[in-house]
């Protein structure tokens, strides 16, 4: 399957789309606190969501997961369903959400500390992960290749002195929440497949404060890392351009 170019009227729904969830995130950073469970945030997006006039990607038969947003802590990568466990504060905190407006899909991911100012071990984490997403994003533009942004983010990563999980990656979106092609978080210059404007892709970069290995648990969801330690993920829907690109999940 090859990536597919989205029309005008494509893209102006996931333009909309992706406002929409940037605009949930913003309200969702003011409800993460300690003593909140995970299902009280599951529920305040699903209401949210359906407050906007968009639907829940993950409750789509497709897709079949347990609640409308992923919440994913401390040693949890990525997946992670929401249960009544509540937040503690000093919490690594990941959320990771998509979206369907009018067909079309947006996804995106952050990770925050709970009631506590980020310093030491647990800032580096989650500034240099952030700043990796970023800086994977500033070369994108029409023919610019998947392998130069993994390069890009692994530099950052690799100098940050984290560990890089390689099982994970970022992808195409829109039709589907996985489009072709594949997004690594490393890789080489000039390798991987060529972008082309009208492409979407959600870069999406996790890292760990120790060793890259990752495994799931029973549930066939949660992802944690195997040596227990700490992980970050941020992930934003970027549209590509011909002189470069477009943040679609950002406000």
């Amino acid at each position: 399957m090859q990536p597919r170019i989205k029309t005008e009227q494509e893209i102006a729904a996931m333009r909309i789309g992706g406002k929409i969830l940037a605009t949930i995130y913003q309200g969702l950073r003011a409800q993460v606190h300690e003593g909140v469970t995970e299902r009280d945030i599951d529920a305040w997006v699903e209401r949210e969501i359906k407050a906007s006039g968009a639907t829940a990607t993950y409750k789509e038969p497709s897709v079949r997961f347990p609640a409308v947003i992923c919440v994913s802590t401390n040693d949890k990568v990525v997946h992670g369903i929401p249960t009544d466990r509540e937040f503690q504060k000093g919490d690594v905190a990941s959320f990771d959400l998509v979206i369907t407006y009018d067909g079309m899909k947006t996804d995106a991911a952050f990770t925050m500390l709970v009631d506590e100012e980020p310093r030491g071990d647990k800032k580096r984490l989650i500034d240099v992960t952030q700043r990796s997403l970023y800086d994977g994003i500033s070369i994108i533009k029409g023919g610019v290749r998947t392998g130069d942004i993994g390069a890009v983010i692994q530099r950052t990563l690799l100098a940050g002195r984290l560990g890089i999980v390689r099982e994970m990656v970022g992808h195409g979106i829109g039709h589907e929440m996985h489009e072709p092609p594949d997004v690594p978080n490393y890789g080489m210059s000039g390798t991987g497949h060529v972008l082309k404007p009208g492409m979407a892709i959600a870069i999406e970069p996790m890292a760990t404060l120790g060793r890259e290995r990752i495994k799931t648990d029973k549930d066939g969801w949660t992802i944690r890392t195997r040596d227990g330690s700490l992980a970050a993920h941020f992930e934003h829907t970027v549209l590509v351009t011909e002189t470069g690109f477009e943040i679609l999940t950002e406000l």
